[in-house]
């Protein structure tokens, strides 16, 4: 069933005041009136302003309007579980030709009924579910943080019209949470209706980037400068990692872009933890003293090693 946007019919904002509305319908009333209008399509047009003006104008039935509204906006609407048509009186006033399906669904036969119409005690939905991008630094992911979040809630005025409340919570990150990892804080969504529980909070954890490191998974890799004296001979140096440096042994005559793993240096927690790689970055000095130049050309005199030897071959 076609979900109908009474407000998008008269042309007022959800938040339009009742002679804002009046103002609209008598307006478009008199454009669509079909004893009088030249317009295309004129009676059903005067059936939509009229069903519409007919929810909107009583507070009541605008208040039961707005919650269902909150479902149907995406485009086909079914009533949400819980909700039973009790209908109420209404007054189409010059227009005789009976109100939608839409309408009749969701608020009952018009005009023959007790007049209660609904009330929320007879609506009962669950609150909806939020779900937020929570960014955290690397470094707070394995060490169990509280960071404090704010952001906004659906729910109903005393008019019962649509707002947004502002939370503010504490939130606690779980040691050795990872990046696309969802944290479930129950009942700190949408508030429910009736006696429905409130919906959930789902935050996705999402690392802020990071000047050293980058993350695959729950594994890191880092970048590391060596000279190339030390990538050939080889040399035990100190790696950062987010525990805390480390050393490793560098073996001699390593290529650049060569890949070293050290285990359980990574993100995660316990067993499940991740390792950190290494990837050696070999680095010339930006300037030599002449002692330097001189030892640079005697290596290059002496050395047998030809590094274009099969370069451009194939086969």
């Amino acid at each position: 069933m076609e979900f109908k946007d009474y407000y998008e019919i008269l042309g007022v904002d959800a938040d339009a005041d009742g002679k804002a509305i009046k103002a609209a319908y008598r307006r478009l009333a008199r454009k669509y009136h079909p004893d009088v209008s030249a317009e295309e399509n004129a009676e059903h047009q005067f059936k939509e302003v009229s069903e519409a003006y007919e929810v909107l104008k009583d507070k009541d039935k605008r208040a039961e309007y707005d919650m269902l509204r909150q479902h149907g906006e995406a485009g086909a609407f079914e009533p949400p579980p819980g909700w039973q048509p009790g209908g109420f009186e209404s007054d189409p006033g010059d227009f005789q030709g009976g109100f939608s399906d839409f309408f009749e669904q969701v608020f009952g036969q018009s005009g023959h009924s007790s007049g209660q119409g609904y009330s929320r005690r007879q609506f009962v939905h669950r609150g909806e579910d939020i779900e937020l991008v929570m960014a955290i630094f690397l470094e707070d992911s394995l060490k169990g943080e509280s960071q404090t979040i704010s952001y906004e809630v659906p729910s109903f005025d005393a008019q019962g019209h649509l707002v947004r409340q502002k939370r503010t919570l504490k939130v606690k990150i779980p040691a050795g949470v990872i990046e696309g990892e969802r944290i479930r804080l129950k009942g700190q969504g949408a508030p429910g209706i009736g006696d429905a529980p409130d919906g959930d909070l789902y935050l996705q954890i999402k690392f802020a980037p990071h000047p050293m490191y980058l993350v695959e998974g729950s594994s890191l890799t880092v970048t590391v400068p060596v000279a190339p004296w030390e990538a050939a001979l080889g040399c035990k140096m100190q790696v950062p990692t987010l525990d805390g440096a480390v050393s490793v042994t560098v073996p001699a005559n390593s290529q650049n872009g060569k890949r070293m793993r050290v285990k359980g240096k990574g993100l995660g927690k316990g067993d499940q933890r991740g390792d950190l790689y290494l990837v050696l970055r070999i680095v010339m000095p930006g300037s030599a003293s002449e002692k330097e130049q001189a030892l640079w050309r005697q290596l290059s005199e002496e050395s047998t090693f030809s590094p274009r030897e099969n370069w451009g071959k194939t086969g």
